[in-house]
């Protein structure tokens, strides 16, 4: 694919977007008319208001619906029962149609991201989704995670070895960015000399272009998406003559891929960029904000390091890095006593049926010894359920397991700015300072 075709085909700015930009303001949610509420204000998230929006609608409201000229009608489900129920339903509620909020069915803009590109196999149905699937599980099996581990272990060292003391930093882009874009790298067979290329990328899939912003127009939005599907370009004749071990080998000679060209990847591409960078990233820097909101976990973790492992799968629960996953009904439906009308957009708000009281208790608390905090819903539930989710947990693991090797604590120095986006609920800065163990 040529660039000058590329450039074609525009980037349009979605349902999920506009609504998601509008209003600076971030109005008491408790003084609103609850038809007026709508969740998708990314205000409400790069605020750190979100919470009490979605107490109201689990008590209220939990199969809310809005309607805007361009998405038509969307439903926000809030409860955990009702969600896991959608999302493991995929008969009646369709992945085809796109994970965030769309365009009403019929009245979609012409292209993809980029002329030639099709949906990511997470926007498929089976049996599409599970032949492109199965294509690259095989990264994340158990005997290659087995693999892998001591070379995180390494990384992770070398980054933690390498913090100044007594000096504030960001913890974003100085450990969480680095650590999971060297992952990344990894995986793709990426040059590392460009691995901070892949940030890129992943950040830009869903930025809302503002002034300031990680892109400021839609222009800037598709050029990134060019150089994406350019660089990979080049990566996918080069593995389709030397294959490896790696996804773009996966995806270039696997059965259900291998006869797509490279641009008609690029979803899949965008898909494992984001899907192993953004959730991660943001865990990795939530784990340090959650124990500093919550000190008496972090001296329990301190006292008791083999919790590490379920203090990261409550990490997951309480951070929930995606905020939420959509679905479009197939069929009229009823959820929780309201009908959803056939092509009506599902908005699963996992980031709510994590805080459902009706699950976990105390839910608004980091817990690390929590004894249903594997019953999160942070990785999807169903076929759709997160590939990569074995893999986040293992960098979650050893990432803590050096950390209290080598330090007494990190002690955050003040509020983290917060990604603006109401679909990645994650961090931009947290500024931190590290205190090591003297002995």
């Amino acid at each position: 694919m040529s660039e000058s075709v590329a450039e074609e085909r525009p980037v349009f700015r979605t349902p999920e977007q506009e609504q998601a930009a509008k209003g600076a303001n971030t109005p008491d949610p408790h003084e609103m008319p609850i038809e007026d509420i709508n969740p998708l204000n990314a205000h409400l998230f790069a605020n750190d208001r979100w919470l009490e929006v979605f107490e109201r609608l689990r008590a209220e409201d939990p199969v809310h619906l809005n309607e805007i000229d361009t998405a038509g009608r969307y439903w926000s489900l809030t409860r955990y029962q009702d969600i896991k129920a959608v999302d493991a339903d995929w008969q009646n509620f369709s992945s085809a149609h796109g994970i965030t909020l769309g365009f009403k069915l019929g009245t979609e803009p012409g292209g993809g991201l980029v002329d030639g590109s099709e949906p990511p196999f997470i926007s498929q149905d089976p049996p599409r989704h599970d032949e492109q699937r199965k294509t690259v599980t095989g990264i994340v099996a158990p005997s290659s995670l087995k693999n892998l581990e001591p070379l995180i272990r390494e990384r992770t060292a070398n980054v933690l070895d390498s913090l100044p003391e007594n000096e504030t930093f960001d913890w974003v882009d100085t450990v969480s960015i680095e650590l999971t874009t060297l992952m990344l790298a990894t995986l793709f067979d990426f040059p590392l000399e460009d691995r901070r290329k892949l940030t890129r990328w992943s950040n830009v899939v869903f930025a809302i272009p503002e002034p300031g912003g990680v892109v400021e127009t839609q222009e800037e939005k598709r050029e990134a998406f060019i150089e994406c599907v350019t660089y990979f370009s080049r990566l996918w004749q080069e593995r389709r003559e030397n294959p490896g071990d790696d996804l773009v080998s996966m995806l270039a000679h696997g059965e259900a891929t291998k006869h797509m060209e490279a641009n008609a990847h690029l979803g899949n591409l965008l898909l494992l960029i984001v899907g192993g960078n953004d959730t991660t990233r943001n865990s990795m820097s939530g784990s340090i904000y959650a124990l500093n909101r919550f000190p008496a976990e972090y001296d329990k973790l301190i006292a008791n390091p083999a919790l590490v492992p379920k203090f990261v799968a409550e990490l997951i629960r309480w951070q929930t890095p995606l905020s939420y996953m959509r679905r479009t009904a197939n069929v009229d439906i009823e959820v929780g006593g309201k009908t959803i009308k056939k092509n009506d957009q599902v908005l699963m708000w996992y980031v709510s049926g994590n805080r459902d009281e009706d699950v976990f208790e105390n839910a608004n608390d980091l817990i690390i010894d929590r004894p249903n905090s594997r019953s999160h819903l942070s990785f999807g539930f169903g076929i759709h359920r997160c590939m990569g989710n074995r893999l986040a947990e293992l960098q979650l693991r050893v990432l803590w397991e050096e950390i209290l090797e080598r330090f007494e604590k990190i002690e955050l120095q003040e509020e983290p700015s917060r990604t603006f986006s109401s679909f990645v609920k994650g961090y931009t800065h947290l500024p931190v300072k590290v205190r090591r163990r003297t002995s």
